[in-house]
Parts: structure tokens; C-alpha cells; sequence
């Protein structure tokens, strides 16, 4: 792993990095080559952005910008997901739409997080979400082939690269590994009840904190039981969630309970979030809205929402999925790093 005890570019160092790296440069190859045989085209999109993206945990880079002579700039943010701009792509016309988008988040770093790194991510207009799943059994093929790999490894962990996904809902995931009616703990699908978890969660020995809402405990009782047992021996495509956590997904038809929301896994590191994408404005807005109401409770901050993506909603988003990949991820998985840095070119200094 690449640290703060020495430059990143020693030949030593660099050494030890290479073949990861002349793998990433095959996969980051053979990807271009799938989209392009899928027909889809390639696009880029501006890092700088009037919002970086709502999600409400996440912290952006915050800049500004300035016209030439003007002594003044405007604040503008880099991105943590391309996926506004993209959106406007498609309610331009754009159908069939992939990006790999360097991406910024701060306040984050560990052995799977940087504070910079690469997001794959793409579009289908007029489809559902499962076109998504079949494209990332697809995608998962071709990376293991451009990297020699016949399977993905992490932690020990091993996952079949050509098997077929495992496709299991949120609450058969919860049912399976926990013994927990999730659906059952939210009668009030809008609002799901903290007290209800709690109480089904108490013979599993987890138990809220101080402060925690619902969605804490759930994301709690989920990385201790579930999610490290997900993607072994091949991969887990986690569907439907709960409509509380919809996010930017639309609600499923057939059980307003749930959206249209997938994650991919595997070797029990989340890879992927996907989405059958949100098209009303309105309902839009009243996320965003709450979101950053969140975001200010918790963190004293919230970020603009940007005006022109919801101009793009309301002159109208075609029908659509989309998803957002980790490369650098999926880069550790084919090779079997160990450590995000392990398949970076160069890491985003260190702090002293």
C-alpha cells in the first residue's frame, strides 16, 4: 500500500503497483470496447458543478469561480457523481449514454474509499432496471477476461466472475440472514419505525443509539449480518429496497412499498448502485428538499439544488435506469489488491 512514509512514485513502490496497474489499463480498455459493442457512446461532462449531488452524507469540495476582470467568483462544488449532467444528456435526446468520470468526495479515505477516484457510470433511456443487472453481468465478464482472471478475489473471499448474479431482495436478504420481517417495521412505508426495528433487532444483540433514526439501524444490523456474506462464490444484485430509501429511484408498480433501487456485491464489497431512475419533478423536489433538511440537522451544512437539472425534469426525462460503478473497485477485485491505492496511479497526497 502506498502511505505517507514515502513518495508514491519511487521506482520500489511503483514496482510493486505495475502489474495492477497494466491490468487497470486492460479493463479500463476492455470497458470502452463493451459499452461501444452495446452501443452506447461515451460523453464528459464538467467536474465543476452548481451541486455536487444531494446524497446527505456526503461532503463535497466546495470552490468558486470567477470571470475574467471580476473580482468576485460564484461557489461552485466537484462532483461526487456525474449523474446530473447525464441526466440532462438524456432529456436532450441521449439514450444510451456511459461516462468514466473522475469523481471527488471528501472526508473520505480507507482501504476501499479515496477522496478521488474513477465512477463508471451509465444510462439506458426507455428500459427498466433490469436491463442494468443483465449489462453488469456482462460488464463483470469481460473485465475478468481483459484481466486474466477467472474469478474476483478480496479479503479472502472468492466470487465466480461468469456466474450469473444471485438476485435477492432487501427484504429476502434480511429475512435470510437475520430472521427479520423488514417490511413489517415500516407500516407507514414513508416513515418506517425506529422502535419496531429495534424490537426485532434486540436478539441479534444490535441495538439503536442515541439519535439514531431508522435507516442507522437498518445500515447497522445490514454491515454486521448481511453485507459481508453477499457476493460469495458469485454475485449478489440486492433489489428493491425500501421506499424510505428510495433516493433518486422511482417506486416499484406492482408494491409502492418498494423502488426500483438495485446494488451489485461482490466478495461482500458493495460494487454498484442502480436505479429505475425518478422522472416527476415534484416528487424530486420534495427529496432534495428533505434531503438537505437532513443534511443541515446533522451537519450544520446543505448544498444548492441545481435549478437547471430540475428544468431538465420538468421539460421532461424519457423513461430511464442508470447506475453508478466503482472502477477503482472493480479494478481490486480483478486483480485481488487489497488496498484502493494498490490500483491507483498516483494517490491523492496524504495529510502530514
Amino acid at each position: 500500500m502506498t502511505g505517507p512514509q514515502a513518495p508514491w512514485w519511487r521506482p520500489d513502490r511503483l514496482a510493486r503497483r505495475r502489474a495492477n496497474l497494466e491490468k487497470r489499463a486492460a479493463i479500463l480498455a476492455a470497458t470502452r470496447a463493451w459499452f461501444t459493442g452495446q452501443g452506447f457512446l461515451e460523453v464528459e461532462t464538467p467536474a465543476l458543478q452548481v451541486s455536487p449531488g444531494l446524497e446527505p452524507h456526503l461532503v463535497a469540495f466546495a470552490t468558486s469561480i470567477r470571470d475574467p476582470g471580476a473580482t468576485d467568483g460564484r461557489p461552485l462544488y466537484l462532483h461526487t457523481s456525474p449523474e446530473f449532467a447525464m441526466k440532462k444528456l438524456l432529456a436532450g435526446g441521449m439514450e444510451r449514454i456511459f461516462q468514466l468520470a473522475r469523481v471527488f468526495r471528501n472526508a473520505e479515505r480507507s482501504a476501499t474509499h479515496h477522496p478521488e477516484f474513477t465512477m463508471l457510470e451509465w444510462y439506458r433511456a426507455k428500459t427498466s432496471y433490469v436491463a442494468l443487472m443483465e449489462d453488469c453481468e456482462g460488464l463483470l465478464a469481460a473485465v475478468a477476461e481483459a484481466a486474466g482472471a477467472g474469478q474476483f478475489t478480496w479479503q479472502g473471499k472468492r466470487c465466480d466472475a461468469s456466474a450469473p448474479a444471485e438476485r435477492l431482495t432487501v427484504a429476502e436478504a434480511f429475512k435470510r440472514e437475520c430472521g427479520i420481517d423488514l417490511l413489517a417495521t415500516a407500516p407507514e412505508p414513508l416513515n418506517p419505525s425506529l422502535d419496531l426495528l429495534a424490537a426485532v433487532a434486540k436478539p441479534l444483540g444490535i441495538a439503536p443509539r442515541a439519535g439514531d433514526r431508522w435507516d442507522d439501524l437498518f445500515f447497522r444490523i445490514f454491515m454486521e449480518r448481511i453485507e459481508p456474506r453477499l457476493g460469495i462464490g458469485r454475485p449478489t444484485i440486492l433489489r428493491d429496497y425500501p421506499i424510505s430509501m428510495a433516493a433518486l429511484s422511482r417506486p416499484k408498480a406492482n408494491d409502492p412499498r418498494l423502488c426500483e433501487r438495485f446494488e451489485l456485491y461482490i466478495c461482500g464489497l458493495e460494487l454498484a448502485n442502480a436505479f429505475g431512475e425518478l422522472t416527476d419533478p415534484f416528487e424530486q423536489r420534495r427529496r432534495f428538499e428533505a434531503d438537505m433538511a437532513l443534511k443541515e440537522r446533522l451537519y450544520g451544512t446543505r448544498y444548492p439544488i441545481d435549478e437547471d437539472f430540475m428544468a431538465a425534469l420538468e421539460h421532461g426525462l424519457p423513461p430511464c435506469a442508470g447506475i453508478a460503478l466503482g472502477m477503482d473497485r472493480l479494478v481490486m477485485l480483478a486483480t485481488g489488491a487489497e488496498h484502493i491505492e494498490d490500483v491507483l496511479w498516483a494517490p491523492v497526497a496524504h495529510s502530514e
